[in-house]
């Protein structure tokens, strides 16, 4: 056995032989922090509040970069939704010079930028297949698997920190005749540019955030844009009153209940937008605040589509009811040819696929049973960061108060284990040079 240090936290190493495959080698690393799993921008900052307060970890990614959703799934147009102010990490600010709502490629730099400030490098192409808790050890036990080595690894640690977010796989529905249809049809995070689809018929299946943004890119791009709208929705203008809709729903809340904010949001988006169900979009019967607290359901903020629904640029679609090869069949009876098939249908936690445990995490959904803002730990040194529903605000409270609970294990284990050792060096005879 040896002992090293690799990025930032003391381990000792050891070979051993995996009990499914005898021949297969599995390193051994023995972490003296906590395991994040996931190199998202939650991970990134509850690995900086950590590391402000002395503690090393170490973070898993199964990507090869950083905020891989970001830079590897997204599309090229994307903006952040929110004012910047809102999107922050703990401890680290965006640059005065970036607008007020930054694009893609500027949140990445800004995660970037984090990353390195900090000096946090995660183990890059680390999946990680299995965790799960030992009681008779009271240590956590991660098997991962890289695809560039035969050799797999197993973590042992303290605690578990996990990071790998809302939006870990992409939600394909079940369609009939899915595989009937010989065009492309394509998840929204395989989506990049309206580009290739210039001239062609597009159905965009889903309308949230991603949906309504595609189909507006599409437009930009010369396409012909439809959209398959299989829910009510809100949609509320992104500013109102010279001021983000999101900043102020924030001050409002401070000096009135829920309800009476949203009448007010309701209110403004009628007098501003217009009856929104005059154009397919029937709005749900709760506020959209309530709405989005209850079960974490978004409203759109709008950067432009609706313009274009309304000036039959994109045109509003029900469900569909079957596909054909070159035809959609919607739940109204109307028979429309599509080119391609773009599915905004979002994205779902993978945690119940790894993680071995059964008091944390719900099963069907992969997010912690208790809402926020008590989901964030668990038992035996088990944390969860970025499953707020409440965006990356959210995840920085969880990042910060993860740090402050470790902390006081942290430094309780530490004082213990200097005192243990200082006892054993009585033991021993002193020099009286």
């Amino acid at each position: 056995m040896n002992k090293k240090k690799k990025n930032g936290a003391y381990k000792s190493q050891s070979f051993s032989s995996s009990k499914e495959n005898p021949n297969q080698k599995v390193i051994l690393d023995w972490i003296e922090g906590p395991v994040i799993v996931g190199a998202g921008p939650s991970g990134l900052a509850t690995a900086a509040c950590l590391k402000e307060k002395g503690i090393p970890s170490v973070i898993l990614e199964r990507s090869n970069c950083i905020a891989s959703l970001w830079q590897l799934k997204t599309y090229d147009r994307l903006h952040l939704h929110l004012p910047k102010q809102f999107c922050e990490l703990p401890l680290m600010g965006f640059p005065q010079d970036f607008p007020t709502y930054p694009t893609k490629q500027q949140f990445v730099q800004y995660l970037e930028d984090y990353a390195d400030r900090f000096g946090i490098r995660p183990r890059f192409n680390e999946t990680v297949d299995r965790a799960e808790f030992h009681s008779e050890t009271g240590m956590w036990s991660l098997t991962t698997s890289n695809s560039s080595s035969i050799m797999s690894t197993e973590y042992k640690c303290r605690w578990l920190i996990v990071a790998t977010g809302e939006n870990a796989e992409a939600v394909v529905p079940e369609i009939e005749g899915i595989g009937e249809f010989e065009g492309p049809i394509r998840h929204t995070s395989l989506y990049k540019s309206g580009e290739e689809f210039r001239g062609k018929r597009v159905l965009v299946v889903g309308c949230g955030n991603s949906g309504m943004e595609v189909c507006l890119d599409l437009c930009n791009h010369d396409a012909s844009p439809s959209l398959c709208v299989r829910d009510s929705v809100h949609i509320l203008p992104r500013e109102m009153l010279g001021k983000s809709t999101f900043g102020l729903s924030m001050w409002l809340l401070k000096w009135f209940p829920l309800r009476l904010v949203d009448r007010f949001l309701l209110m403004v988006s009628w007098l501003m937008l217009g009856d929104t169900s005059r154009f397919g979009l029937v709005r749900p019967r709760l506020g959209p605040l309530e709405l989005k607290n209850l079960s974490g359901k978004t409203p759109v903020l709008d950067v432009g589509t609706l313009a274009k629904i309304k000036g039959g640029d994109i045109k509003v679609r029900p469900s569909i009811k079957r596909l054909k090869r070159h035809t959609v069949e919607f739940v109204d009876g109307r028979i429309e040819n599509f080119d391609a098939i773009i599915l905004a249908t979002g994205y779902k936690s993978n945690v119940p696929y790894w993680l071995k445990e059964n008091d944390m995490f719900s099963k069907e959904d992969g997010f912690p049973l208790k809402p926020f803002p008590n989901g964030w730990k668990g038992r035996n040194g088990l944390y969860a960061v970025g499953f707020t529903k409440k965006g990356l605000l959210g995840a920085s409270f969880d990042a910060k108060r993860i740090a402050e609970d470790i902390e006081r294990f942290y430094k309780h284990e530490a004082n213990h284990s200097a005192n243990n050792a200082n006892f054993s060096l009585s033991l021993f005879p002193q020099s009286n040079s």
